[in-house]
């Protein structure tokens, strides 16, 4: 549950919904379709950095225009974008992401941390 008492959304359930919205009216398809949605990934990462810079208030310009909660919405919008555009390349989007989790958890943490 979460703080406000209703259930958290099913993340494989919301990737698979978002998808499919996504499918039924792109103006773009094929190939193409599927190079732009790979490439909204890196929107949606300089939009990260867009807000880390406001929020430390780097641009003089525009001075402390972000909070750290903008950041931490963005980097949610990136781990959104890139399960889609996962899903977009396969339907076992659930399995694939696991079996990668998995093995890059190995990798770093050793075989025990899995």
């Amino acid at each position: 549950m979460s703080d406000h008492g209703t259930p958290p959304p099913d993340l494989w359930k919301s990737v698979d919904a978002l998808w499919a919205w996504l499918e039924t009216d792109q103006p773009v398809s094929g190939r193409e379709g599927l190079l732009l949605r790979m490439l909204k990934l890196s929107e949606e990462v300089g939009e990260v950095s867009e807000a880390v810079i406001g929020a430390i208030g780097q641009n003089p310009r525009k001075g402390v225009s972000h909070t750290w909660e903008d950041v931490q919405g963005e980097l949610c919008d990136v781990v959104i974008t890139a399960l889609v555009a996962l899903r977009t390349l396969t339907p076992d989007t659930r399995e694939v992401f696991h079996r990668h989790l998995t093995r890059v958890t190995e990798r770093s943490l050793g075989p025990e941390a899995a």
